[in-house]
């Protein structure tokens, strides 16, 4: 349930072709540390042009985001891309809305993001494909302590060669 389809150091490893090949129509996204660092209002580099890519491609985009509305809404639509709010991740209930807001079937769409136990394994939960980023940045530990203690349980879920290095000698 924690293993996710593929993995890729960031979601502008996403291509096109990539998606053409595993008949993915659309991709629901989340924000914190895979378009973005946390709370940041900018998306990270590289990341508007990889947006238009998946556009001019015709794949369907939505942001699926744990986080609350004041969050969320204003970076989606800085970007252009439809939100769910409140997304409950690793339920369905997010994936489920935004996958019939888009027209599409769970076999059509994949989440993209950069935890295990709230992205990957709510994408094997929802029936879906699911692409692992690596996160932008690493998590400080007065701010993200929650998160660090999840980085460290994921581990082992992770692949021994994850991402061109040795995930056991961190």
């Amino acid at each position: 349930m924690l293993r996710p389809s593929i993995a890729v150091r960031s979601v502008c490893d996403i291509t096109p072709k990539m998606l053409q090949k595993m008949h993915v129509k659309g991709l629901l996204l989340d924000i914190d540390n895979t378009l973005t660092t946390h709370d940041n209002p900018e998306p990270a580099p590289g990341v508007e042009h990889w947006i238009a890519r998946m556009r001019a491609a015709g794949i369907d985009l939505r942001i699926v985001s744990n986080n609350h509305p004041p969050r969320v809404e204003p970076f989606a639509q800085r970007l252009g891309i439809p939100c769910i709010c409140d997304g409950k991740k690793p339920l369905s209930d997010g994936f489920s809305r935004a996958t019939a807001d888009m027209g599409l079937t769970k076999d059509d769409v994949c989440v993209v993001g950069d935890q295990l136990y709230t992205d990957i394994l709510g994408a094997n939960l929802f029936g879906c494909l699911s692409i692992f980023t690596q996160p932008i940045a690493p998590e400080s530990w007065k701010k993200q302590t929650f998160i660090r203690v999840k980085r460290i349980l994921e581990k082992p879920f992770l692949p021994k060669r994850y991402f061109g290095r040795d995930t056991n000698k961190e």
